[in-house]
C-alpha cells in the first residue's frame, strides 16, 4: 500500500499556535471603546522602561512608549513591526488597534533606579505619546507627573501632536530638577501633502505653533524633520521652507533623517505610493531593494543641506550667517 501524504495521517484540524508573552497578553486585552475605525484595549505590562538595543548608534539608552500602536496612521511608520510581537500582522492593525499600558506611573517609579545619570530617556520612540488616546487615558500625563518627583534625569519627548502643550506646566516642573526637551516632528509645511502622509496627525502649522508656545513657556522645544522622503519632501526649496518656518516658530534646533523603510512599513507605504505617487514606485523599489536604509551619502548630503539652512535662519546659532553665502552653499548641494 503506498504511503499516505502527511496531511492525510490525521483528520483532526490543526490547532492555532499557542500564544505566549506579549501576544497572549494582547489576546486577553479588554476592549475599552471604539471610534473612527479604531479600537482601544487595555494592556497589562510588567515593565514600562525599555533598554534600547540597536546598531543605529541612537542617542538614548532607555525608551518609554505609553501606548502600543498609533492612530496617526503615518504611511511610512517604521514601528508597525511592534504589533507583530502580538501576532497582529496586518499592517493597518498598528493604527486601528491601540493598546493602553496600565499602571504606567507605578511601574516607572520602581524602574527609574536603573537609570544612570548620564543615560537619556526617550518618550515616544515607537508610538506617539500624544496621539488621540492620550486625551482620554492620560497615560503620558501620569508618566510626566511621576518624572516630576525625580531629579538628575535627561528626558526627551518625540511627538507630532500639539496636545503636548496641555502638559506645559508639568513639563516645567519636570525641568526644575531634570533636563527635558520636546522634539516635534514636522515632515513638511505643505498641509495637503501632510494630510496624505500622516492622515490623522495635527496640521503642520499647529505643530509649529506648539513649538512656539513651549519655548515661550520655558520648555526647550525643536523640530525633527523625519523621515525625509526622496523626491516627495526632499527638494531643497521645500526643506528650506520648513527650516524657515521652524525658525519663525522659535525652534531651538532642527535636524533631519531620511526614510527608514522596513518590510512591514513597505507593505503599507508602497501601495500608498501606487495610489498617490505611481511614478515613484519603481524608484523606491530600486532604492530600498534588499535594505531598509538609503546609502550613507544621501544622509550626509541631507545633513549638510539642513546645516546650511540652519546657519541661514539662525537656528541654534548666536549669529546668522549672510543669506548670500549660505545660498551659494545650497546651490552646490544635490540630494539625488
Amino acid at each position: 500500500m503506498p504511503a499516505l501524504p502527511l496531511f492525510a495521517l490525521s483528520s483532526e484540524p490543526c490547532s492555532p499556535p499557542k500564544l505566549v508573552g506579549i501576544a497572549r497578553i494582547a489576546a486577553e486585552a479588554e476592549s475599552l471603546r471604539e471610534g473612527h475605525n479604531v479600537e482601544y484595549f487595555t494592556l497589562g505590562t510588567r515593565s514600562l522602561l525599555s533598554r534600547v538595543v540597536s546598531g543605529r548608534n541612537l542617542p538614548f539608552t532607555w525608551a518609554i512608549n505609553p501606548y502600543r500602536g498609533c492612530e496617526f496612521a503615518c504611511k511610512y511608520c517604521y514601528a508597525r513591526y511592534t504589533h507583530e510581537f502580538m501576532e497582529l500582522r496586518d499592517g493597518v492593525d498598528f493604527e486601528r488597534k491601540i493598546f493602553v499600558k496600565q499602571r504606567a506611573a507605578g511601574l516607572l517609579r520602581s524602574e527609574l533606579k536603573k537609570v544612570k545619570p548620564a543615560e537619556q530617556i526617550a518618550i515616544g520612540t515607537a508610538t506617539d505619546p500624544y496621539q488621540p488616546a492620550e486625551r482620554r487615558f492620560e497615560i503620558t500625563r501620569a508618566i510626566l507627573e511621576e518624572l516630576a518627583l525625580h531629579s538628575h534625569l535627561t528626558i526627551g519627548i518625540v511627538t507630532k501632536s500639539n496636545l503636548v502643550t496641555r502638559d506645559t506646566e508639568i513639563l516645567r516642573r519636570v525641568g526644575e530638577h531634570n533636563r527635558i526637551c520636546v522634539n516635534i516632528t514636522v515632515t513638511t509645511v505643505d498641509a495637503e501633502l501632510a494630510r496624505k502622509l500622516e492622515p490623522r496627525a495635527p496640521r503642520p502649522d499647529l505643530r509649529l505653533e506648539a513649538v512656539r508656545q513651549l519655548n515661550l513657556a520655558g520648555v526647550d522645544a525643536g523640530v525633527i524633520c523625519a523621515p525625509v522622503l526622496p523626491e516627495i519632501t526632499d527638494r531643497p526649496r521645500d526643506l528650506e521652507a520648513l527650516v524657515e518656518a521652524a525658525s519663525e516658530a522659535g525652534a531651538k534646533w532642527i535636524f533631519a533623517n531620511p526614510l527608514f523603510l522596513k518590510p512591514c512599513s513597505a507593505a503599507v507605504f508602497l501601495p500608498f505610493l501606487g495610489e498617490h505617487f505611481p511614478a515613484l514606485v519603481d524608484n523606491y523599489k530600486k532604492r530600498y531593494e534588499g535594505r531598509a536604509f538609503l546609502p550613507k551619502g544621501y544622509g550626509q548630503r541631507l545633513s549638510q543641506l539642513i546645516a546650511a539652512f540652519r546657519r541661514k535662519y539662525g537656528i541654534g546659532n548666536a549669529h546668522t550667517r549672510s543669506g548670500r553665502s549660505v545660498h551659494s552653499e545650497v546651490e552646490q548641494m544635490e540630494l539625488f
